[in-house]
């Protein structure tokens, strides 16, 4: 019964959405990719909203009936009728009331299995496509035959194009940027490597007292140059984040120099390299978000490069689900990795135990490295564990819940709610 009345509530909710985008006409970029989908949407939200009425898909809303509900600018009703019904209503009166509508709508769209890619580019058309990376191992890769398979299904977003629609490109990743013989439409890349239209280099990690506070980068473009500062957060998934926005930008003929300056504190929701606050003066990169091979090995590199005057680095690492056959594999690389960034290793779940056999595998000390059945344990171990100036990186994928071991040593408890991911009550309720 309840599977029948979300088919019934999702197609509704579309045939809502495809009447506003035809009665309001904004202009709507849709982003995908396997990593960086959420960061980039999130950067470029905050540089549209400095120049027009801009909206984005709240959260991770980037599924099949994720779509309608930021078109219409309703929330998820998660498992109440009522509440799913009044969108519906609050839908209908969109269509035949005039409202003020956002000028700019900045779309996730994500994919689970074959074929979710090709009913979203039934209905949606867009004015720009954002193609983030794919990477080696990505998440969701356990229900496509193969990578191949995955990255052919990510593409079909580019049929969405207008005519006149732009194509933004990841070019350091090669499967991303094939995707630009797919398309007669207008294209711009970004990146690191030479060729690239938008080119960054000198990405660091800047220091107050040193302590750090956030990355700092160069972006090149047609014999212009501009240094760009983002507070609060690390690695290179902001950085690229950054770079697709700017891309966009360039290629739109929007205004670069008041882009870069709406990047340097803009909002980066919880859970995503975010810097914090830990107790016994210690410091957090809290990525609890989600977790992948690219994304981890980006973070544990980031917190290698980190100085922190010879305190401990402590990588807390929970399983990285969605990976099918490459599960083992995936966790042992990621392990060994660890073991050349980190003084610690903390490994949460049943198939992180492959986390501490790719370490010692490297030559890790196996005193170093501490086992845990889920994120709970762990964070209660931290409590008794951390000491002043640790630099403590935490992940895992969605289902570990590893919020929770952030949770346990966050100094600033009163603003949990503000500072961590998952904190809507349906979350809290789920074990």
């Amino acid at each position: 019964m309840k599977t029948t009345f979300k088919k019934i509530i999702s197609y509704i909710l579309q045939i809502e959405s495809r009447l506003v985008l035809w009665k309001y006409k904004p202009k709507i970029v849709a982003i995908t990719g396997s990593v960086g989908k959420t960061s980039t949407k999130d950067a470029l939200f905050a540089v549209i909203s400095g120049m027009s009425y801009v909206r984005k898909s709240e959260k991770s809303y980037n599924s099949e009936i994720g779509l309608p509900l930021t078109i219409l600018g309703v929330p998820n009703g998660w498992n109440s009728p009522s509440i799913w019904l009044l969108n519906v209503l609050k839908g209908l009166w969109l269509i035949v009331w005039p409202h003020k509508y956002p000028k700019w709508l900045v779309l996730e769209v994500g994919i689970g299995k074959p074929g979710d890619m090709k009913k979203t580019a039934s209905w949606l058309r867009t004015d720009a496509v954002i193609m983030t990376a794919i990477g080696e191992t990505p998440v969701h890769i356990e229900f496509f035959n193969s990578r191949e398979h995955l990255v052919e299904e990510k593409s079909k977003l580019i049929k969405t194009l207008k005519k006149d629609g732009l194509l933004v490109l990841n070019a350091d990743d090669e499967s991303i940027l094939k995707m630009k013989e797919k398309s007669k439409n207008r294209t711009i890349t970004y990146g690191f490597k030479e060729g690239a239209d938008l080119l960054a280099s000198g990405d660091s990690i800047f220091y107050e007292e040193n302590i750090p506070k956030g990355i700092i980068f160069r972006v090149d473009q047609g014999g212009s140059s501009l240094p760009v500062i983002i507070e609060g957060v690390f690695g290179r998934n902001h950085v690229y984040a950054s770079l697709a926005s700017l891309a966009f930008c360039s290629g739109e003929k929007l205004n670069m120099l008041e882009a870069v300056n709406k990047l340097k504190n803009y909002e980066v929701p919880p859970g995503r390299m975010r810097l914090l606050s830990g107790i016994n003066d210690s410091f957090i990169i809290d990525d609890t978000y989600n977790s992948s091979p690219f994304a981890c090995e980006f973070g544990l590199r980031t917190l290698g490069e980190i100085k922190n005057n010879n305190s401990r680095k402590i990588a807390v690492l929970g399983d990285m689900l969605e990976l099918g056959r490459h599960t083992e594999e995936a966790h042992r690389n990621i392990g060994k990795i660890a073991k050349e960034n980190t003084d610690i290793l903390i490994v949460v779940g049943q198939r992180a135990k492959s986390f501490k056999l790719g370490a010692v595998e490297a030559g890790m000390d196996e005193e170093n490295i501490f086992e845990f059945n889920n994120a709970t344990e762990a964070g209660e171990f931290l409590k008794t564990f951390v000491k002043k100036n640790d630099l403590i990186f935490i992940k895992g994928s969605q289902g570990m819940r590893m919020e929770r071991a952030v949770e346990a040593i966050l100094q600033d408890q009163e603003n949990k709610k503000k500072l961590l991911v998952r904190q809507d009550p349906e979350w809290l309720l789920k074990k």
